[in-house]
């Protein structure tokens, strides 16, 4: 029996699903368990490390009974993941000595500001493409090491591992055989040097982590071991981090293409190819999938923290919607605002202005500013943000976007996609499957099967719906100068 279908793990912030792919890139069944979430103290957000694993083995089980397919059929897995997020377990036991400490928790951000004081900063951000941040996995693995216990000790002697979500992951389905992780989780972790592909020596002394910790880390195509499932022997061929498989999903190989991925908060990235460059406008670095015939590959990053958080917030606090669908119809029956701005920096501004300290406001409302207008700018503050980026990008890459491509759930807004397409002033392809996150994981996996060739990266990915700029440049100007002008006013720094 020829293998047909291809496996894809995404294990988010949120969720923990499993994907089944056909040859066509089409989905053929999806299982999903919610993550719970814990937060012991203001500000630490924490996951369940056995739970993440079983809830990823229990949906793997039930795509297989739901779409009635036997192992042998399956040519590959592919596994995309929620970055930054930090594991350590006994090596003995295979058991985590403290709960995976999530991306967005922020327990070590004095301790980020204590090595920003002694001078690391421009260190970190030439080595490895990212500012000296608690929302990297380093000071999230240094915290582990210097709070539980008995760890340092233990860590040093070498009977600890460390891994992100992916490692974790392979980690528990080989049965121990594999501690490995890719170059795109390995850049988000602080402690990886981008441009000699090595953990950095320099950075594990810095956050006083012994070196024997670490995954080996490989190419995203490649065999990063394998799942015994009944009888069958099920290889794991290709690991992304999330935003990174997206980019790959939407067939971002080559300089110049970019995508927007419309989620809790939103993440842009452009790839810039073989050349690593340092972003002078706020931005990241980071290391991009890279295809079998390829060499290195890199690409910018500008993370939004609160994207379709600022909707949920428009529903669940403000209880001005009932579902976030009903933002595009009353955007659209509304007439143009004229001079007001929402600015969601609920959790601060992230790219490219990294203020923690700004707080989310309103400007420019007036007696006839209702609850409807109140929503069209929040939906258009996700437009403006996206154009904050993307500016950033352009000048540090120096390099002119021809469209945006985008995914995640506000991306089936169709007023967002339009003002998106007209505030940047470049299409915006909106393709037929958004799942494009579980999709790169797949054709990461796919590509070393077999099931796959380069030439099909493009063809699968089939758009939906282009949206062409339609608004005038004066009109373009003079909203994005009111926006720039919100900012300005929000900004503590």
């Amino acid at each position: 029996m020829k293998p047909k279908y291809i496996i894809a793990f995404d294990q988010g912030t949120t969720s923990t699903r499993t994907i089944l792919f056909n040859e066509a890139g089409k989905i053929v069944a999806v299982a999903q368990k919610e993550l719970t979430q814990h937060y012991p103290k203001s500000g630490w957000v924490e996951h369940d490390p056995i739970q993440i694993y079983k809830d990823q083995k229990a949906t793997f089980e039930e795509v297989l009974l739901t779409a009635n397919i036997s192992e042998e059929e399956i040519a590959a897995i592919g596994i995309t993941n929620q970055r930054e997020t930090t594991v350590v377990w006994d090596k003995e036991t295979g058991i985590p000595i403290y709960n995976a400490i999530v991306w967005l928790d922020s327990r070590t951000k004095s301790y980020c500001e204590s090595l920003k004081g002694k001078g690391y900063e421009d260190y970190v951000r030439n080595a490895t493409g990212l500012v000296l941040d608690a929302y990297f996995s380093a000071s999230k693995l240094h915290w582990i090491l210097n709070n539980v216990p008995g760890a340092k000790e233990k860590a040093a002697a070498g009977q600890l591992l460390f891994g992100t979500i992916d490692t974790w992951l392979i980690y528990k389905f080989t049965a121990g055989k594999r501690h490995v992780t890719d170059v795109t989780n390995a850049s988000r972790t602080m402690l990886y040097n981008c441009k000699d592909h090595a953990w950095d020596s320099r950075l594990l002394d810095i956050f006083n982590i012994p070196k024997v910790m670490m995954p080996k880390v490989q190419v995203s195509s490649s065999n990063f071991g394998s799942i015994n499932h009944g009888a069958t022997s099920i290889p794991i061929y290709g690991v992304a981090g999330d935003q990174q498989a997206a980019l790959f999903g939407h067939g971002g190989t080559a300089p110049g293409i970019a995508k927007n991925t419309y989620g809790t908060g939103c993440f842009m990235l452009l790839h810039t190819g073989q050349e690593f460059i340092s972003s002078k406008n706020g931005l990241l670095t980071t290391v991009a999938c890279s295809l079998p015939s390829q060499g290195a590959q890199y690409a910018l990053e500008g993370s939004i923290f609160v994207g379709g958080a600022a909707i949920q917030w428009l529903r669940d606090q403000l209880q001005i919607i009932n579902t976030a669908q009903d933002t595009e119809a009353i955007c659209n029956r509304i007439p143009p605002l004229e001079d007001v701005y929402v600015v969601p920096a609920f959790a601060g501004l992230g790219a490219p202005y990294w203020d923690a300290e700004a707080k989310g406001a309103m400007y420019g409302l007036t007696l006839d500013t209702g609850k409807n207008e109140i929503i069209k700018a929040t939906v258009e503050a996700l437009a403006f943000q996206t154009k904050d980026v993307l500016t950033a990008m352009q000048e540090d890459g120096n390099m002119k976007l021809s469209k945006l491509q985008v995914d995640g759930g506000a991306s089936n807004n169709g007023y967002l996609m339009q003002f998106q397409a007209d505030m940047l002033d470049v299409p915006v392809d909106k393709p037929e499957m958004i799942e494009v996150t579980a999709l790169g994981a797949a054709l990461l996996a796919g590509l070393k099967a077999g099931v796959w060739t380069e030439n099909d990266l493009i063809t699968l990915r089939k758009t939906e719906q282009t949206y062409l700029p339609n608004m005038t440049s004066e009109m373009r100007q003079q909203k994005y100068l009111g926006w720039q002008q919100a900012i300005k006013r929000t900004r503590t720094i």
